[in-house]
């Protein structure tokens, strides 16, 4: 003890019960700790009782120890915790023995645990009414995320990271509880950017009479995207990507070059998308704005007939189409005619795992059937070819596999703010519905009400979040009529709606002009969006003739996942998709994905299958592909067999069509094999 007494640094005291915790340091490490009693006399309070704790038992010593020990700290603090009579008390038992004690601010957690942790204004946290230490806070922030469910690594850095920058606990836990604090919800601003980009006149277009009077009662300019374009070939029949954000009028691009390309007599205009309600909805445009130019069919799966009624016609001038609409044309020999232009929207989705490798198939036998075409009949040059996407992570590679000319336009028209935040599966419908009130009570400079798109994983969330909203809203997705879509679309545009909620896999083409975003699920299906697909969907929030700045909000829970297969929790996956690099644009084969796309070009190109997969941007291994084919017996030289011929109309993988065949030898009910079909995917 008396060595002890001869090196303390700083004795602290802390007021426990009717007692006083006593804490003794020397260079920075406790020596012990013990429980000092006082008791008032004659010459004022002094100590009575003085007990060293070891442990869980208490070692007896005689009061004199602790005067000695104060007398030779170098310092004597009292916590600002103690009472204030408790502080009175020990302040006037020191200036008995002549001995200075200062009252400083400490953590509140470490001087109930015997530790003495002295704060300041600039590192304390509040919890409450009370400063604790960012040791502690951190440790009951942690707390109270075990209540809400396992955060990952992401998610907490996040919260600590706001915790310390706000110094406040309670806030934090608040927004766990889904409360909308934008101080601690915004995550970025992604800002507005303007490229220096001098416009080209509309008038100096020289287009078909039919277009160019269109064009000149809508437009005295083009915008920055549509003047690069043209001033690099558009027009002289260049192919191009163009890579560009949402609402800076890439689109246009395709349309001009196909519809001027018709008028012209120079082959009729494919335009492509991925989803059959995007085809409607263009299908709609295109009859809306160019019908009385030119005739628009509309070629979505394998059906003959529209979901409008009308019927397909390949003679019409003008063909939108899904990718897998087109592709059954072709695998199933029909004849489209003489094919000037073909434009690609969305032509990230070549990276996709599903979709991927059949847009990658259908550009290679499209462009096969166009140049067989063309070499019959070389009065129009061959067909040009146009790739839109706002989100690719390599354009130059791409452009160079795809062998057009890259047109890329970073604008962002308006600025974009980001917000995360925390809340279960009930509570986001809650913060959801307090958004859109927010957002359509709030009216731009241009005089737009704000409106909100919720981006969901389910048609059955839609309805059920629609309904729950309290301004109006309504669902959107490939499950309605082209009717009730076209209804709502009409709607929102003209302010009837607040939001409309509809799925993640609408969000590639969904033409709202929302100036709100909110992700309710970062998931489309049972798969983890892309940095990609995000990005796509943030694009939607803000138009630059509309509204002053865009907003998005992220809505995480913690520890969620939406099917077993999931690896990632969805606060994992919200602070990937915030912080992550776009990822590069190319397909990948695997076995099953190489069968199905070498039985395409089979059943296309015959001989020259090999060619068609050569020219493909993923790399396929034929050999290996044609000798499962044969194997498979899809195939019978090069020529698909029935067998193989039902399997590629119907876009069937290897695993699905044996599924299919021995269900039909075992006189299965069609019911039992789709059912078989399914739970095969679902466990892939």
């Amino acid at each position: 003890m008396s060595q002890q007494v001869q090196d303390v640094e700083t004795l602290f005291c802390h007021e426990i019960g009717d007692d006083y915790l006593v804490v003794v340091e020397r260079d920075g490490e406790r020596l012990f700790r013990a429980k000092l009693g006082i008791s008032e006399t004659s010459a004022g309070p002094r100590p009575t009782k003085f007990r060293i704790k070891r442990g869980s038992s208490e070692e007896p010593r005689q009061p004199d120890e602790f005067v000695e020990l104060a007398r030779r700290a170098e310092r004597i603090r009292i916590s600002e915790q103690t009472s204030p009579e408790g502080r009175a008390e020990l302040t006037e038992m020191f200036d008995g023995y002549q001995l200075e004690a200062k009252t400083v601010r400490t953590c509140r957690y470490c001087a109930s645990a015997g530790r003495y942790s002295p704060i300041t204004t600039e590192t304390a946290v509040k919890d409450g009414n009370d400063w604790i230490c960012r040791d502690c806070a951190r440790q009951e922030l942690e707390r109270q995320l075990s209540y809400t469910g396992e955060v990952t690594g992401a998610a907490k850095e996040r919260l600590e990271e706001l915790m310390l920058e706000v110094q406040d606990l309670e806030r934090i836990v608040n927004l766990l509880k889904g409360q909308l604090d934008p101080d601690l919800t915004k995550f970025d601003t992604i800002s507005a950017t303007v490229d220096d980009v001098d416009p080209v006149r509309v008038d100096s277009l020289n287009l078909h009479p039919g277009l160019q009077t269109l064009l000149e009662d809508r437009f005295e300019t083009l915008l920055p995207v549509q003047s690069l374009s043209v001033e690099n070939g558009l027009f002289e029949g260049d192919d191009q990507l163009v890579v560009s954000a949402t609402a800076t009028g890439k689109t246009l691009v395709g349309e001009m070059a196909g519809i001027n390309r018709v008028l012209n007599g120079k082959g009729k205009m494919l335009f492509l998308v991925p989803l059959v309600a995007l085809a409607n909805q263009k299908y709609g445009d295109f009859q809306e704005e160019y019908g009385h130019l030119v005739d628009v069919t509309l070629r979505v799966g394998a059906s003959r007939i529209n979901d409008d009624g009308e019927r397909f016609d390949p003679g019409a001038d003008v063909i939108v189409g899904t990718y897998e609409g087109i592709d059954h044309a072709l695998r199933t020999g029909k004849d489209m005619g003489d094919i000037g232009t073909v434009v690609i929207d969305e032509v990230h989705t070549l990276k996709e795992d599903e979709r991927g490798h059949r847009l990658d198939g259908l550009v290679s036998r499209l462009k096969y059937t166009c140049e067989r075409r063309a070499e019959k009949r070389d009065d129009y040059g061959g067909a040009q070819w146009i790739y839109l996407s706002a989100t690719v992570g390599n354009p130059e590679q791409l452009a160079g596999a795809l062998e057009s000319k890259l047109i890329e336009f970073e604008e962002r028209p308006v600025p974009i703010e980001r917000h995360v935040t925390f809340a279960d599966g009930q509570e986001k419908v809650r913060v959801e519905n307090k958004l859109v009130k927010r957002e359509f009570d709030t009216k731009s400079s241009k005089g737009y009400r704000g409106q909100t798109i919720i981006f969901t994983n389910s048609r059955r969330r839609c309805h059920e979040i629609s309904r729950k909203l309290e301004y109006s809203a309504a669902p959107y997705h490939a499950g309605l009529d082209h009717r009730r879509r076209k209804t709502v679309e009409r709607k929102f545009a003209d302010q009837d709606l607040a939001a409309v909620v509809t799925t993640a896999a609408l969000a590639a083409g969904v033409d709202f002009p929302a100036s709100q975003v909110v992700f309710d699920s970062l998931a489309m299906g049972i798969e983890w969006l892309s940095v990609q697909e995000f990005h796509q969907m943030l694009g939607r929030a803000g138009r630059p003739d509309y509204h002053d700045e865009g907003k998005v909000y992220v809505l995480v829970e913690p520890d969620c996942t939406y099917h077993n297969s999931m690896e990632m929790t969805e606060d994992e996956v919200a602070f990937k998709l915030l912080k992550g690099e776009m990822e590069p644009v190319m397909t990948r084969y695997d076995e099953d994905a190489a069968v199905e796309e070498t039985l395409a070009n089979v059943t296309v190109g015959g001989k020259a299958a090999k060619r068609l997969n050569d020219r493909m941007l993923g790399e396929v291994p034929t050999k290996h592909a044609v000798g499962k084919l044969l194997q498979y017996e899809f195939i019978d030289g090069f020529e698909p067999t029935p067998l193989g011929r039902v399997v590629t109309e119907h876009f069937l993988s290897p695993g699905e069509a044996f599924t299919l065949v021995d269900g039909i030898r075992k006189d299965a009910h069609p019911y039992d094999l789709v059912a078989d079909i399914e739970l095969r995917d679902a466990d892939l």
